[in-house]
């Protein structure tokens, strides 16, 4: 593989551990909707965009019109609910790991809509590290496919071969894959994460740093 001249990273069970929280939302958004929420349900939400998530909860019929009424309405929630949690949530180490990269090109690709990128970005401080920041709503194609993070590293300015992947989920290491990207998982949401080239539990983790110095790039600070 090519040396490591970008980072690329999920948002949700990424930079913020907040899969647990949208668990409690979407109970709770859905019992006002009439729908009460099994596990299968919070099982097949990882790593989809509201609109998937959406149609399989509440039907395919429903209009394009319905489906981003709903998504909207259950993530105004989730950042209501998240305010006062917000800094804690954050997994840890990802505030010195993004500052140890001193400047190397990195990006937020996520599913998420552009209202809970902004608020995590912005509520944190964290938007400096990011140049690039591609959300949901800015791709035809979410995860699994490998669009959001091809249109990251093309905005970098980077070849898909030199990025690193940070993922949780399933159908976004199966992105960062399909993009010709090496994948690192950070086990927030599941602690196999089959097709990533390691594993760890957040940012703190040696394993980390180990990894990526037998690959050329040390952190700094």
């Amino acid at each position: 593989m090519s040396e490591i001249r970008a980072f690329l990273f999920d948002m949700d069970g990424v930079i913020i551990d907040s899969n647990p929280l949208h668990r409690v939302v979407w109970d709770e958004y859905n019992r006002r909707n009439g729908l009460e929420t099994t596990e299968e349900m919070h099982a097949a939400m990882y790593g989809k965009r509201n609109d998937q998530i959406v149609r399989m909860y509440f039907g395919a019929h429903l209009t394009d019109a319905e489906v981003e009424e709903y998504g909207d309405a259950k993530e105004a929630l989730y950042r209501e609910m998240m305010a006062s949690q917000l800094e804690e949530s954050l997994v840890p180490g990802v505030r010195e790991f993004l500052a140890g990269l001193n400047g190397t090109p990195s990006a937020v690709a996520t599913n998420a809509n552009k209202a809970n990128l902004d608020f995590v970005l912005d509520g944190s401080g964290l938007r400096k590290y990011f140049p690039v920041a591609v959300h949901g709503g800015a791709v035809v194609n979410p995860k699994p496919h490998p669009e959001v993070y091809l249109k990251a590293a093309e905005l970098l300015g980077v070849e898909p071969g030199q990025c690193v992947v940070f993922e949780d989920s399933h159908g976004g290491v199966a992105a960062g894959v399909a993009a010709g990207m090496r994948v690192v998982g950070i086990s927030t949401t599941y602690a196999e994460l089959p097709g990533t080239a390691v594993v760890v539990r957040d940012f703190r983790d040696p394993v980390l740093g180990a990894w990526l110095a037998e690959r050329g790039f040390r952190l700094r600070g």
